[in-house]
Order: C-alpha cells, then sequence, then structure tokens
C-alpha cells in the first residue's frame, strides 16, 4: 500500500465511527510514520512541540484501535492496514466501486469504492452541505442522461477525481446536467458552489468570491499565490464540488482554441494545482472549447478526465412531446438532424409549431436542416471566436459531400502542413468537426447543422 491508500483508509475508518475526517496534523503523523518518522523528526519538520505531536499520535492510535477491535501502535499499523486491505480488496468488483468492503460492520472504502450505480444511498455528511448556486439557472426540464450521470457520479465519488472538464457543443446541456448532478451527490460534500465564467472574471475576483464561502479567521489575502494556497487548503479539509461554467469565455476570440486572454494566464496554474495536489475535492469545468493544459494533465494524471456530452438520443423525443409535435414516426430523423442537442431541438421545434403547424412531415419535405434565426445567432457567438484560417478550413469542409481525409484538405487549402494540423486540432477542441477512424485513416467532416451555418454564413 502507498501513501495515499493508506490515508485514505485511515480516514474512511475514522468517519465511519466518527463523522468526522482526519484533520491535517493527524493526516501529517500517519504520514511520517509511514515514512519512518520519529515523533521528534515530525514535530521539526511542521512546527510543532514534540510533546503535542504525541498527543495527537497516541489518540489517533487509541481511535483506529476502538475502530477496529484490536491494539493499533505506531509499530504494527502499517501491517494491520495491508492485512485489512488484503482481506477485503477481492470483495471489490473490476469496476472498484461494489461491495463495499466491511470490517466491524464499517465500510472501510467509505467514498472512492462506493457502487456508483446507488447514487439514491449516498454516504451522507454529518451536516447538511452548504450549497451556495451563486446565479445558477433554475431546471424547468431534464432529459434522461442516466448513462453520462453514472459515468460523472463514478468519477467523482468512486474515483476521486480531482479535475473534470465537461465539454460540449452549446445548448447540449452541460449546465443542465451539472445542476442534476449536484441533487444526485450532495450528501457526499461539505460545500457544493456553481459559479459562471460568463463575464471573464480575473482568477484573483473568482478566488476572493471562494473564499469568502468558507469560514476565516484572517483576511482574505490579496495576493494569488496566498489564496491559491489558502483555496487548496480549504479543499483538503473539505469535501467540496465546485463547477464553473462557461470556461470558454476566458478564452481569446480570434485565436486558436484554449488560448487564453491575456491577463487570464494564471488560471492555466491554478487548474494545474488543481489536478496534481492532493486533496479531497472535485472541480468541474463546463466548456465549449476544451483548455490545453487539460489535454496534457490527463494523460499523465489518474484524477483527471474529459467527458464529452453528445446527443440526447430517443430521449429527445419528450422536447418533442411537449411541443406536442405531429408525425410520431418521423421524429428519429429530425432528432438526428439536430444531433439530438436540446436547444437545437427546442428552437427547431418552435419554428415547426408556428410554420407547419406542428408537422414533422411537413418540415422535413424542405431541404433540412432549416435554421431558425434564434440558433444561427446562437451559433453566431461560437463562430466569432475562430481564427480566419479555421473559418477557411471549416468552409471548404462544408463544400465536401463526403468526409475527407487530412493530404485532400492540405491540396485544396494554402495552409502549410504544420498550420493545418493546428487547425484541425483546433476545430476538434471546439467540437466543430467529427473524426472517423477508418482502419489507420482519420476521416473529418461536418454534422448537418454545422455545415448548413457555414454555407448561409461564409458560402453566399
Amino acid at each position: 500500500m502507498d501513501i495515499a491508500e493508506i490515508l485514505e483508509l485511515a480516514n474512511n475508518l475514522i468517519f465511519s465511527k466518527t463523522g468526522k475526517h482526519l484533520d491535517r496534523l493527524q493526516k501529517t503523523v500517519l504520514k511520517g510514520t509511514i515514512q519512518g518518522q520519529t515523533y521528534s523528526e515530525i514535530a521539526k519538520d511542521n512546527g510543532f512541540s514534540e510533546s503535542h505531536v504525541k498527543n495527537v499520535g497516541h489518540e489517533l492510535w487509541n481511535l483506529l484501535s476502538s475502530v477496529l477491535g484490536e491494539k493499533v501502535t505506531k509499530a504494527n499499523f502499517k501491517s494491520i492496514f495491508k492485512n485489512i486491505r488484503s482481506k477485503n480488496f477481492s470483495q471489490i468488483d473490476s469496476k472498484g466501486c461494489q461491495n463495499n468492503p466491511t470490517i466491524n460492520n464499517i465500510n472501510i472504502f467509505t467514498d472512492k469504492h462506493r457502487s456508483s450505480s446507488s447514487p439514491q444511498n449516498p454516504q451522507k455528511t454529518p451536516t447538511q452541505p452548504h450549497i451556495d448556486l451563486g446565479d445558477a439557472p433554475e431546471i424547468f426540464s431534464f432529459y434522461d442522461r442516466t448513462t453520462e450521470l453514472a459515468t460523472l457520479v463514478n468519477w467523482i465519488i468512486c474515483d476521486r477525481t480531482r479535475l473534470i472538464a465537461l465539454l460540449g457543443i452549446s445548448g447540449i446541456g452541460k449546465t443542465t446536467l451539472s445542476l442534476r448532478l449536484i441533487e444526485q451527490i450532495k450528501t457526499n460534500f461539505d460545500y457544493i458552489i456553481y459559479r459562471s465564467l460568463r463575464f471573464s472574471p480575473t482568477l484573483n475576483a473568482t478566488l476572493t468570491n471562494l473564499l469568502q464561502i468558507f469560514p476565516h479567521e484572517a483576511d482574505i489575502p490579496q495576493n494569488i499565490e496566498t489564496q491559491i494556497s489558502q483555496l487548496l487548503n480549504y479543499l483538503r479539509q473539505h469535501r467540496c464540488l465546485i463547477i464553473f461554467d462557461d470556461l470558454q469565455m476566458l478564452f481569446a476570440s480570434g485565436q486558436l482554441a484554449g488560448q487564453y486572454q491575456t491577463g487570464y494566464e494564471d488560471y492555466q496554474l491554478f487548474f494545474k494545482l488543481i489536478a496534481e495536489v492532493n486533496h479531497n475535492s472535485c472541480l468541474l469545468l463546463n466548456s465549449w472549447e476544451k483548455p490545453r493544459e487539460i489535454a496534457k494533465l490527463e494523460k499523465a494524471n489518474n484524477y483527471v478526465r474529459t467527458f464529452v456530452l453528445g446527443s440526447l438520443g430517443l430521449a429527445a423525443k419528450e422536447i418533442l412531446k411537449e411541443r406536442k409535435l405531429s408525425d410520431e414516426e418521423t421524429w428519429e430523423t429530425l432528432i438526428d438532424i439536430y444531433q439530438g442537442n436540446p436547444l437545437w431541438l427546442e428552437l427547431t421545434a418552435s419554428a415547426i409549431e408556428e410554420i407547419f403547424a406542428g408537422s414533422v412531415s411537413d418540415f422535413l419535405q424542405c431541404d433540412a436542416p432549416i435554421l431558425d434565426e434564434s440558433l444561427q445567432a446562437q451559433l453566431d457567438q461560437q463562430f466569432q471566436r475562430l481564427t480566419q484560417q479555421e473559418i477557411a478550413v471549416i468552409t471548404q469542409l462544408a463544400k465536401e459531400s463526403q468526409p475527407v481525409v487530412l493530404p485532400d484538405i492540405l491540396k485544396i487549402g494554402e495552409l502549410s502542413v504544420s498550420d493545418l494540423v493546428n487547425v484541425m486540432r483546433s476545430l476538434g477542441r471546439r467540437l466543430l468537426i467529427e473524426g472517423k477512424e477508418e482502419g489507420k485513416t482519420t476521416f473529418f467532416s461536418l454534422n448537418s447543422v454545422i455545415k448548413e451555418y457555414v454555407k448561409t454564413r461564409y458560402m453566399r
């Protein structure tokens, strides 16, 4: 067992018994003991008196002895924990989140190994969580996202993922999914915070806002490094879920995807620290564009993941049913054309009501897709962020009747290989192009709505 596993196991044992997590000094004593340090060395390295560290250690061993029903000491606790782990690990299935192993009727893997298939029975915190949703929109409709919710619950509760990028084109339902997620997992957290970045707040402003939520004895520092350090301490002391919506508003328009505006580069360091520093909390980032640092971090860090939110699928029929559209046998075709995007379907259904008397069949007899004015305006916001090179490439793709490979795009366009690769990666991070692998070759195309929009805006 490594240090993180031992600390987690000890924390879960004590939490199950007392309803309280290990505090910072208790974790320090455990970590130092694992590393073979004496109480004197632990005290010296961390600025405490030796007597204080000894008292904390003795209380800790007594508490663990009470929980486990056997004598636990500084000398034997590693072997005891290793034995507990080996005896109970076989009870955990391949998903690492089933069958909750127990000892003395205590669930020893309280959070990390709890079943994501049973979110209706979450591990409760001793008190109700502090929930601050700021200016989060009210949810009036939610359409089935069972699989997506189960995945996010598993990542956050079972796998203890620290940083998640929830990506999706505008209108796909990222905000709605995030707010519904809160309802499913809120009892696992001490603090739940939602903040929109739509007005591009500086990191200093964002951190100041977050730090005001936590109880604090001193004034909030103005120095960003100190603010980050203070927030990370809170994320260690408390189990927190923080949601940042509209992350793309921190990125510069007219630049390749994921390039921060001048003065906002500190966010990149902040996210990196959230991913790399040990804590028990989770930061969920909602965005149209994938941050560049996420792509790097998730390759090397098991606590960083990306989830791309796609079509609602047949669940989108509920939208059309609420609108009382006719010709139900054609609804699936309509859903496919508009990529199962809830907002796109809402806007289109409104046009079908007003112009086609609610008949989906009559609407589909026209050259679909038809882009409602509101839908075009919504896509304008995203396309205004593109570079001229991206617009040139995506316009070329809109002319193609079949998916094409990169060499074909290179022949037609005027970009160097290097520039084209960067542009294609950027369009991919913006979720505006689709790549499909066949054998060892990738074919690129646009979905029908994006293709029609490009033809309307750039080819007439």
